[in-house]
């Protein structure tokens, strides 16, 4: 029998989905669908919680300011020269596997959820390298951002990734293809260095 929190989880995972969905969709018929489902598990939640939610919540952006919450990873090859690096289709940049973090998933869980999702690299292991302030690296126009970055460890052989990349492939740590501006170049190498020296950095 399925408990009351996973399915209080299964519901906020849902709602999570479309909310992403209403941001970063520009189809008009997926956008109707999103906001669907957003109402229906809503009024879901609603019900099952006993509660209203037309006061602020989790998913609005006007509780309070704070920084957004994004995860790398970095993979090195056996001879730890080289580093795992993926393509996004929109920028045809390079950056290192990761995302925002998704609610309801540990930090660590999100790093392997995405490496798999953007590199089709299964992670065994993690560690912490950091967690680092990348808003003084960003435009005024973007959001504030605390990234946290882990070491993977590969295991096996690269599976088939999703869509939002398209190239997936090891580099030279002294010889990096273009990168996404979602990262800079002096922040990647402070989080290489620092993978590599088996140090934690912050700030």
């Amino acid at each position: 029998m399925v408990d009351s929190k996973a399915i209080y989880d299964y519901i906020i995972k849902i709602q999570a989905i479309a909310k992403i969905g209403l941001t970063y969709s520009k189809d008009p018929y997926a956008i109707t669908n999103y906001q669907e489902i957003n109402d229906l598990s809503k009024a879901f939640l609603e019900d099952f919680i006993n509660i209203k939610l037309d006061r602020p919540n989790y998913f609005e952006k006007d509780v309070y300011p704070t920084p957004n919450i994004s995860v790398r990873t970095i993979i090195f090859n056996k001879e730890r020269d080289k580093i795992l690096m993926v393509r996004e289709v929109k920028t045809q940049n390079y950056s290192l596997p990761g995302g925002w973090a998704e609610l309801y998933d540990s930090p660590s869980q999100t790093a392997i959820n995405e490496c798999f999702q953007e590199a089709g690299a299964v992670i065994s292991s993690v560690r912490l390298v950091g967690v680092t302030n990348r808003t003084p690296f960003k435009n005024n126009t973007s959001v504030p951002e605390y990234v946290i970055i882990f070491e993977g460890m590969i295991s096996g052989e690269l599976h088939d990734h999703e869509y939002e990349t398209d190239d997936v492939g090891w580099f030279p740590i002294d010889n990096l293809p273009e990168i996404s501006r979602k990262l800079s170049m002096e922040e990647l190498q402070r989080m290489i260095r620092a993978a590599q020296d088996g140090k934690v950095i912050f700030d």
